[in-house]
């Protein structure tokens, strides 16, 4: 499976963390842990299927992924070729004016946000273009072209920043009273610009800041503890659900595909 990265042009880079070309000339599987970015793919050959909550679908050749609470699994099948855009945090509210709140958990066909004859038209420049280069200038001519707001939200900005530095423990009153705003009028603007809600958000920031301690030796129970968890069995449901295994396990064998791994 060859992975291919890169990097945003310079107009683009407020809102698209990268791009991502998998081509996989054998049949392959990836698993992926959550993460705070929506997803855009574009499918040029082949096919891909996904497998969350025990339920496998097939994706649609160009589709959307909301953020989700969950590991997934993609299974490639030989000859797959595949784009993702990963949007930054609050990224993909500069280009969709459709709710993306309503993709939580979600993958759904991008011509629900896109119309079929202009989605037509580049899912047909994508598969006609020779090169990852000429893929990726083609998406990019797509995407300013879609580009409506570029004036980034700096509440939500600040909101996002302190929800990362307290590694997702944090509670969303203090935090609201700490931008000067109601918490429902809050909610309502992060939801519209992230895609879903704070305390969602915060759930998986807390799940990836503790997946990310795996060379750590701390113990089961002081991991969960600092995490802000009164109970070991609360803990363990949640961490089963975000990384597929119980943590003694997931600790033990080769972590799944993050986000960051594309970006090394």
């Amino acid at each position: 499976m060859r992975i291919h990265v890169l990097t945003p042009t310079e107009l683009l880079r407020p809102f698209i963390l990268t791009y991502v070309i998998i081509d996989s000339s054998e049949e392959g599987i990836n698993r992926v842990l959550p993460d705070t970015s929506l997803v855009m793919s574009f499918q040029y050959k082949g096919s891909v299927s996904c497998v969350a909550d025990h339920t496998a679908i097939n994706l649609p050749s160009s589709s959307i992924s909301g953020l989700r609470k969950s590991l997934k699994s993609f299974h490639y099948s030989k000859g797959t070729g595949n784009i993702l855009v990963l949007f930054k945090e609050a990224g993909a509210a500069a280009f969709f004016k459709n709710p993306l709140h309503h993709l939580y958990n979600e993958t759904v066909s991008l011509d629900q946000f896109i119309s079929r004859p202009d989605l037509a038209i580049i899912e047909e420049q994508i598969a006609e273009a020779k090169t990852d280069a000429q893929k990726i200038a083609r998406i990019e001519k797509f995407l300013l072209a879609a580009l409506y707001d570029h004036t980034p939200d700096k509440l939500i900005s600040a909101a996002l920043q302190k929800i990362h530095l307290a590694k997702g423990v944090i509670k969303i009153k203090e935090l609201a009273g700490g931008l000067y705003i109601s918490q429902d009028a809050f909610e309502k603007r992060f939801r519209r610009a992230v895609g879903t809600s704070p305390k969602q958000f915060s759930s998986i920031v807390l799940m990836k800041s503790i997946t990310g301690r795996r060379l750590l030796k701390q113990r089961l129970c002081d991991i969960a503890f600092d995490a802000g968890y009164c109970d070991q069995p609360h803990f363990n449901k949640d961490f089963r659900l975000f990384t597929g295994q119980t943590p003694s396990d997931f600790y033990k064998s080769p972590s799944p595909l993050e986000i960051t791994d594309f970006l090394q």
